[in-house]
């Protein structure tokens, strides 16, 4: 009898580990809840864009207030890095080793995922999401656990090129670009288009974001006599620059990257009035437009800035950045059902299929693949009317004449 007691309860033992890891025994996943990191610059020369990181944690909270997904509460563990590389790994690694999040969700700004990004695909944790056009982390071979929740700065590059050749066919460009891979990619997305007349037809000064202003740089570029002025950075310089054009009567046309194209974190420091005519490449609908009134999508988001982000500031779009992030995680994360193991979790990641986030522009959809991973990849050119922003033009990307 005892024999038999052994042979059966060696062949149970079996059978569960032949059974698939059950949800509680994945990283940072228990029965009730699913541990979530991410890194923002909250503080720094970037702050105004780590408002990002505000908005997914107001997005979290709505959906815990709901009940969670799927049975589970999400605990976001945000982490504040001051958009300092050494300091992003820093959290990264508490994140992993010590809080032991199931992954990493909407971590922000390309400095920083560039110093992390060895060490989590060492680890094995996805990278979900990440804020960063950097063309680099659009190498599926390269980074398998990751994906990005910005349309690519070379895409959205060669969006801006092409529109000055057609705009200002054979004129003069100036370039304003942030001395790393941020503005570095825009430049090269440039290049592209303009192949052999790049360095007759455009002028380029870098800045570093340590800088107290870019006041000097922006004073040469308007000497060379550029009729087209494209701003690559971050929103602070953003609006520097465009305040110190209109200081200096530079009448050029100008255009911002989507990183900067938030009406409260550049355009209101800029001026209104100095911005007028700015433009810019967008992926979502402007919540403070009366145009988006009677939209459902705008409506459930003012209802939510109001209960989740009381005196913020509405105009600045990167709290729509959170949210639309927020709406992403929530996608992922009910695709995945409960199986919350890693390789499911990436797996679902590269799986959004003509996903339309209520906020987005017309005609803009998610979509991922095992071969794209990019989020978005379609703009909707639109300028600034003095009051307003005013889509033009169809849907663009990178493919665009």
């Amino acid at each position: 009898m005892k024999v038999k007691l052994s042979m059966v309860a060696a062949c149970v033992a079996a059978s569960l580990l032949a059974m698939p890891a059950n949800a509680a025994d994945e990283p940072g996943v228990s029965a009730s809840e699913i541990k979530i990191g991410g890194i923002f610059p909250f503080s720094g020369p970037a702050s105004s864009i780590g408002l990002v990181g505000r908005g997914v944690l107001g997005y979290v909270q709505m959906i815990n207030d709901r009940g969670g997904i799927n049975g589970r509460k999400i605990n976001y563990i945000a982490m504040d890095d001051a958009y300092s590389p050494p300091k992003a790994v820093e959290h990264a690694r508490k994140l992993v080793e010590s809080d032991e999040v199931a992954f990493i969700f909407s971590q922000l700004g390309t400095p920083g995922n560039s110093a992390t990004a060895k060490y989590l695909k060492a680890k094995g944790v996805p990278s979900i999401a990440i804020v960063s056009g950097s063309s680099k982390f659009t190498d599926v071979a390269e980074f398998p656990l990751t994906t990005t929740g910005l349309v690519s700065y070379q895409t959205e590059g060669r969006i801006y090129a092409k529109f000055l050749e057609q705009t200002l066919p054979g004129k003069k460009y100036a370039i304003l670009f942030q001395n790393d891979d941020l503005g570095k990619d825009y430049v090269a997305a440039f290049k592209s288009i303009l192949k052999g007349d790049f360095d007759k037809r455009v002028v380029t000064a870098a800045y570093e974001v340590t800088e107290p202003t870019i006041d000097s740089q922006v004073v040469n570029l308007k000497s060379s006599g550029a009729e087209g002025f494209f701003i690559a950075g971050t929103p602070k310089f953003a609006a520097q620059a465009i305040r110190k054009a209109s200081e200096i009567g530079w009448k050029a046309t100008v255009i911002l990257n989507f990183p900067s194209g938030s009406i409260g974190g550049t355009l209101k420091p800029a001026g209104l009035e100095n911005s007028k005519g700015v433009i810019v490449g967008t992926i979502n609908k402007d919540p403070t437009d009366g145009r988006w009134d009677d939209d459902e999508g705008v409506k459930a988001y003012r209802a939510f800035f109001e209960k989740y982000l009381p005196g913020a500031d509405i105009q600045n779009t990167s709290y729509l950045t959170g949210y639309m992030q927020g709406m992403i995680l929530e996608q992922i994360l009910k695709q995945c059902g409960d199986d919350l193991s890693r390789k499911n979790i990436i797996k679902q990641a590269k799986s959004l299929k003509d996903f339309v986030v209520p906020t987005a522009s017309p005609g803009i959809k998610a979509n991922t693949s095992d071969s794209n991973n990019m989020v978005w990849t379609q703009l909707q050119m639109q300028r600034w009317s003095g009051t307003n922003w005013e889509p033009f033009g169809a849907i663009l990307d990178a493919n665009s004449e």
